[in-house]
């Protein structure tokens, strides 16, 4: 079996949002017994990743971290048309990735206790992202 669909996540502020409800409402009730969960953002400046949902420090925490990794307004940078974050968005894009692939194990996405998925938003603008969800298996 092989389902596909594509849909649009709300638009969000910059920072990175636990989105997994949101992915879950999309995919079907009923999900194979064992296979694959594919994820893949349209998008060159936001990513997906999979990180603790517990404590809202951790997205707090690494919104800084890819700030410092991917700063604004640096000299060096000369693709700028879209405005300071124009170019640290594309950065930290390819520092997070814009697809994930999580196992599914008796019906159920197999993530960890206290892991779930993130879309980071990396433009100030807010804006829907669009998303590919693939799911294969028996």
């Amino acid at each position: 079996m092989v389902y596909q669909v594509e849909f649009t996540l709300q638009a969000r502020r910059r920072g990175c949002h636990l989105v997994t409800g949101e992915v879950l409402r999309h995919l079907p009730q009923q999900l194979p017994t064992a296979g694959l969960l594919n994820l893949f953002v349209k998008h060159t400046s936001c990513g997906l990743t999979i990180n603790e949902n517990a404590d809202p420090d951790v997205r707090h925490d690494l919104d800084r971290l890819l700030d410092r990794l991917a700063p604004e307004g640096e000299p060096y940078y000369r693709h700028t048309l879209e405005g300071l974050d124009d170019m640290p968005a594309h950065a930290k894009c390819t520092i997070a990735g814009v697809s994930l692939t999580i196992p599914i194990t008796r019906g159920r996405l197999n993530l960890g206790t206290w892991q779930g998925i993130y879309l980071c938003e990396f433009r100030d603008e807010p804006s829907p992202r669009h998303i590919v969800a693939t799911v294969m298996g028996d």
